[in-house]
């Protein structure tokens, strides 16, 4: 059995024999699989008239519990995309009814963004199909692969500093 990333790495194998490319089977795997989720996702979000952005923002909100809010920059460093890039977002999700701009009471300089009761209706009947659908996309793989892959991927993540939201 081969994948597409096989080939690549012959190819590199055949012309330059003097280089072990081995990271290349690793990075390249991680990058089409990347690839090949984001569309997955992206295709599935669209069913539900959602983008997967937008998803991401409700998800952070309700997992972070009641009253479902966060400063602008938590929700920030979650998604890990620049500032203006989450005002962008927010604005749209909230010309939607997804989310509201709440004043701090405690810093009148400070702005959470909250779920209203339809954001929070629409996550909440989301997330079952959603955690459905990656588990179909990870499908090919039995528990004990799932868990190994998990605690691997979990490594790298942690070598490269990515070990909290905050």
């Amino acid at each position: 059995m081969s994948d597409a990333v096989d080939a690549v790495t012959a190819q590199w194998n055949r012309e330059r024999p003097d280089i072990d490319v081995w990271p290349m089977g690793i990075v390249g795997r991680l990058s089409r699989l990347s690839i090949l989720f984001e569309r997955e996702l992206k295709e599935f979000f669209a069913r539900h008239e959602l983008e997967r952005f937008e998803f991401d923002v409700l998800a952070t909100l309700r997992r972070s519990g009641a009253p479902y809010e966060l400063t602008a920059g938590a929700l920030l460093k979650a998604a890990m995309v620049t500032s203006g890039a989450i005002t962008n977002r927010i604005d749209r999700m909230e010309a939607r009814g997804l989310v509201e701009r709440v004043r701090d009471g405690g810093d009148r300089r400070s702005v959470r963004i909250r779920l209203t009761p339809r954001g929070l209706e629409i996550v909440d009947g989301l997330v079952g199909p959603h955690v459905d659908n990656e588990a179909r996309l990870l499908a090919a793989l039995g528990p004990a692969e799932r868990d190994q892959l998990a605690g691997l991927l979990r490594v790298l993540l942690e070598s490269m500093g990515d070990t909290s939201l905050a």
